[in-house]
């Protein structure tokens, strides 16, 4: 089952993916749709990311996420995003 943490740090959120094994690829089709623009979570909270950079590793994922000038990412938001994602990759 994958498990994620996710560290709220100023502007940026740290996000670790772990135990994404035989659905990687799907989740980083998901969070590539999401660092193109195409970002079907359902919050608003994407409204407020400047920059997605992530970095697969083995059967880990590293999301970092940069805030716009002015504003601040909301975990339990981002925690919403990956519940949704990581479900729907599940499917």
């Amino acid at each position: 089952m994958t498990r994620y943490i996710i560290d709220a740090n100023g502007q940026s959120v740290a996000i670790e993916l772990t135990e994404v094994a035989g659905r990687r690829d799907e989740l980083l089709a998901a969070f590539g749709a999401c660092q193109e623009g195409r970002c079907s979570c359902p919050t608003e909270e994407y409204e407020k990311v400047a920059e997605i950079e992530v970095q697969p590793a083995g059967d880990q994922i590293a999301i970092t996420l940069e805030a716009k000038p002015g504003t601040r990412l909301d975990p339990a938001a981002i925690s919403a995003c990956l519940e949704y994602t990581v479900g729907k990759s599940a499917r």
